[in-house]
């Protein structure tokens, strides 16, 4: 059943808590929303979208009506403010994201040197004679200190530096081989 009340008596009463005026209103005002909405953001999913924000925002814009101007007058300025306001969120959301590509890049970019670099460094150990390769594990894999790495080889922490040391030589002359080819 449809009120025969104008749109400020409804609008009053919906204010004050009257659903069934504020469900009216909505029933007689839905379309011209939505369809301002659209005109305002030239989409009909982002209008649909700010019509229902629009929709669930007005019984608390309603108790800030004061009645001083028609209700169709205030209703489209809410539809207005409202697509504004959505129109600045997104703006600064995509501010805030245009950076988040670049660092994407630039972190899958990194990832890839990583991974190539240790490919390179899984390839050339195979190269390396068994106790440079195993001495080398313990260093850098497990991060053992020479110390604890002589231990769990049984040999003096000075052999785990000299082992060290010519890993590092066989290591070079294999990267300066693979520049020069």
């Amino acid at each position: 059943m449809r009120m025969t009340t104008g749109d400020e008596g409804l609008a009053a009463a919906a204010a004050a808590g009257d659903r069934a005026a504020f469900s009216t209103l909505l029933e007689v005002h839905y379309d011209r929303v939505f369809a301002l909405a659209f005109r305002l953001t030239g989409s009909r999913a982002e209008a649909e979208d700010l019509t229902q924000d629009i929709c669930l925002a007005l019984p608390g814009k309603l108790a800030g009506w004061r009645g001083e101007a028609r209700f169709t007058t205030w209703l489209y300025r809410v539809v207005v403010n409202a697509a504004h306001d959505r129109r600045r969120r997104n703006a600064t959301r995509r501010r805030q994201t245009d950076g988040w590509g670049d660092w994407e890049v630039n972190r899958r970019a990194a990832q890839a040197e990583t991974a190539e670099a240790v490919d390179w460094l899984t390839g050339t150990m195979r190269a390396l004679p068994t106790d440079l390769r195993v001495t080398l594990a313990l260093i850098l894999d497990e991060e053992m200190t020479h110390a604890a790495a002589a231990e769990v080889l049984g040999v003096s922490e000075g052999t785990i530096s000299w082992r060290v040391s010519e890993a590092k030589k066989h290591l070079r002359a294999l990267a300066e081989k693979e520049e020069r080819i």
